[in-house]
């Protein structure tokens, strides 16, 4: 009986042994000094597999009882660009996905104790059935511009999500140049910066269309890039008072006599604001707005070296004689003149967007009329974008 007794007791302390072994197993296992610590798990969205992928949801990577150590995402050869969390738990692409395009992802995370776990996932972008794409940037490729340039891009259709649209939209400027986009109508936004660019530097503007939502159901399905240049500083104050223009070229200033507006009406009463420079021309036919020939004011003439400055016919320009106005008096029909040596020199100088800043009348430049976006203090800028600022 007492052999038989000393075997179930043998037996019994084998098997709390065992008992004690698997529950320390289990300690380390959760413990942080454990030597079998859960494997870290990595889920790719979307799924292996996924044949109609939503293109503007992008590519999350996510771990759970370990940190990402490496994701790699590509589309065909090219990578996608991504970044991770602040604690590795999480990487997502920067942008949305080319619609109908193949990708693969690859990721691997470790858990607690070093050991890595990986996971795969291939899958293809949903097709766009309707789409909208971009049809006009300003300034132009290449272009060389002033600091008061915006940047214009104009849609094929109204846009409904603006702010997935402009959260696509990225500026790049060799001088870290700090700007915001503002909705100008539901077909078209404008970029401007909070101060004046800054001079001689390039500018980057990429669009990562392919794959936004623009509006429901209807994808862009292509990257825009364009590049441009900042030229010289050339900002021009003209004051109509003294009837005189600064004009502040790169850090030489030269100050020019002028003739605005005579007044008496709107239209000859030159708009005060600040002014970007549109284009320019070695003659320009001009025509007094809103009369016929025979009518008391009516004109038509050629006039030399004319730098455009609204879109209601407004220029810096050559006067065509009567000099001795310059300086002294008002007598234009709403332009800003200057002396032939002036204008030579002003009109050599200048580009798109550059700055015509113009003070003492008492008709102000209203929005529409030419590129008028600096009429606007930051503040209100910032209210026509989509997106918290």
């Amino acid at each position: 009986m007492s052999n038989r007794r000393s075997a179930v007791a043998l037996v019994m302390a084998v098997l709390l042994a065992g008992a004690c072994a698997c529950s320390n197993s289990e300690a380390g296992t959760n413990g942080k000094n454990g030597t079998n610590a859960p494997d870290a798990q990595v889920r790719i969205t979307p799924v292996n597999g996924n044949g109609k992928a939503r293109p503007d949801q992008g590519i999350t990577v996510a771990a759970a009882g370990g940190k990402l150590d490496q994701v790699t995402a590509a589309q065909g050869s090219k990578p996608v660009q991504g970044a991770f969390n602040a604690d590795h738990t999480q990487w997502k692409s920067t942008w949305t996905l080319k619609p109908g395009a193949a990708y693969a992802v690859n990721a691997t995370a470790k858990n607690d104790q070093g050991k890595a776990s990986s996971a795969t996932s291939r899958f293809t972008a949903q097709k766009a059935t309707d789409t909208f794409s971009i049809i006009d940037v300003t300034p132009m490729p290449g272009e060389k511009v002033g600091v008061g340039m915006p940047l214009i891009v104009t849609f094929n259709r109204a846009i409904a999500n603006r702010a997935y649209v402009e959260k696509a939209l990225e500026v790049k400027s060799d001088k870290g140049d700090v700007g915001a986009w503002h909705w100008e109508s539901d077909q078209r936004v404008v970029f401007r910066t909070q101060k004046y660019w800054q001079p001689h530097q390039d500018v980057t503007f990429t669009a990562h269309m392919a794959g936004v939502r623009g509006l429901r159901d209807v994808y862009g399905t292509t990257d825009v890039t364009k590049s441009f240049k900042i030229g010289a500083s050339n900002i021009t104050v003209a004051n109509s008072k003294t009837h005189s223009m600064k004009v502040n070229h790169d850090g030489t200033v030269k100050k020019f006599p002028i003739s605005m507006g005579m007044g008496g009406t709107q239209e000859y009463t030159t708009t005060s604001g600040i002014h970007l420079t549109k284009e320019k021309a070695p003659m320009v036919h001009m025509v007094s707005p809103g009369r016929k020939k025979g009518d008391p004011g009516y004109y038509a003439e050629d006039i030399p070296l004319a730098v455009r400055i609204s879109d209601r016919g407004e220029y810096v320009h050559q006067s065509p004689g009567e000099y001795y106005a310059l300086g002294h008096s008002n007598i234009s029909h709403g332009c800003v003149r200057t002396s032939p040596t002036g204008a030579r020199w002003f009109y050599n100088i200048a580009q798109r967007g550059d700055v015509v800043d113009v003070t003492g009348t008492d008709r102000k430049l209203e929005q529409g009329n030419g590129w008028t976006y600096w009429t606007l203090s930051w503040s209100k800028w910032l209210k026509g974008s989509a997106l918290p600022h």
